[in-house]
């Protein structure tokens, strides 16, 4: 595997995923270090404490992604970054744009520049669904680092840093995520939704880790990886986490879709389809032309999007899904 003897670096890492991640990689992966970067001390004690995560390969880095010379020292002999540290909230992001964009955005430009001067091997950004075609300000942010990531492959140069991302949908359960708001008003009797047609695209913590594993071992640069995950409508997913209570529908919120897209009509012209996945390929004419090829192109002009899936989650699938991650 890509990630046996090589140092890793997963900023945000005291989040859901990174935690997920770090505790996937020491358990199945051989790697020489992994390194844990995010700016809150007390969430690195918490998750030291914690039973699996006193492992003589972990280390801790206390830092900003704001702060290029911090990532630059943090990435000193590091062969692979995966890059999870965001401002997420769209309602934060909409009350604070300003550090939204110096989250979000500085913080991938200081990423791309500190792996450069580092020569690091690969890098592999997390994205969303909400960067296509953003209605809010936290989506706007993603696509505009999804396009810093794919571009930086041109400051590098042959030989140096790639760079890829990965887009995917909402994860179940995560932190923020609309799961735990069920389960803490399933107390009162009462669960809200915005919109009775709204759906999303759903995946666990482990599927995504996993995804982003298996891109790690199969990007070469440029591309930005989506897989084929399931939706699932709102209401059908708070009826399955509190079916005893009342749904009350109150009214989409700004910036918020019916529907998302995760592979937008226009993206789908560039295009590659794999049995389990989708691989956006960079478009600019500077990009060699022998790169590989991942499968069959998408059928020009469609899209991948939440309402015209053809995989749905049923409530049992779901609930299990919540079950396994405890």
């Amino acid at each position: 595997m890509t990630l046996d003897g090589q140092t890793i670096l997963v900023t945000g890492g005291t989040g859901s995923f990174g935690k997920a991640f770090a505790r996937t990689v020491l358990r199945e992966c051989n790697p020489k270090k992994l390194i844990v970067y995010s700016r809150d001390e007390a969430k690195q004690h918490d998750m030291q404490c914690v039973e699996g995560f006193n492992d003589a390969r972990l280390r801790f880095f206390v830092g900003d992604v704001r702060d290029r010379q911090r990532l630059t020292r943090a990435m000193t002999g590091v062969d692979i970054v995966v890059h999870a540290a965001a401002m997420k909230q769209v309602p934060a992001c909409e009350y604070n744009p300003i550090e939204a964009v110096k989250s979000n955005i500085d913080g991938a430009t200081n990423i791309i520049e500190a792996a450069i001067d580092n020569r690091v091997k690969k890098v592999l950004a997390l994205s969303t669904d909400k960067a296509v075609s953003p209605t809010n300000l936290y989506g706007a942010t993603k696509l505009v680092a999804e396009k810093l990531f794919v571009q930086g492959n041109s400051y590098s140069g042959a030989g140096g840093a790639r760079f890829s991302c990965t887009r995917y949908g909402n994860v179940l359960g995560s932190r923020g995520s609309v799961v735990p708001l069920f389960l803490k008003q399933r107390e009162t009797g009462v669960v809200t939704v915005t919109d009775e047609r709204m759906t999303r695209f759903w995946l666990t913590l482990e599927q995504g880790v996993q995804f982003v594993l298996r891109c790690l071992d199969i990007m070469c640069g440029g591309e930005v990886f989506v897989p084929k995950i399931a939706s699932m409508k709102l209401v059908d997913l708070a009826r399955a986490v509190a079916p005893e209570c009342r749904v009350d529908v109150v009214g989409i919120r700004p910036g918020e879709k019916l529907h998302e897209v995760l592979v937008s009509r226009d993206e789908s012209l560039h295009t590659q389809e794999m049995d389990d996945l989708y691989v956006i390929e960079p478009v600019f004419p500077w990009w060699n032309d022998q790169r590989p090829q991942f499968g069959p192109p998408m059928t020009p002009g469609t899209k991948f999007s939440s309402d015209a899936n053809t995989h749905w989650l049923s409530a049992e699938e779901v609930l299990k899904l919540l079950e396994e991650k405890g």
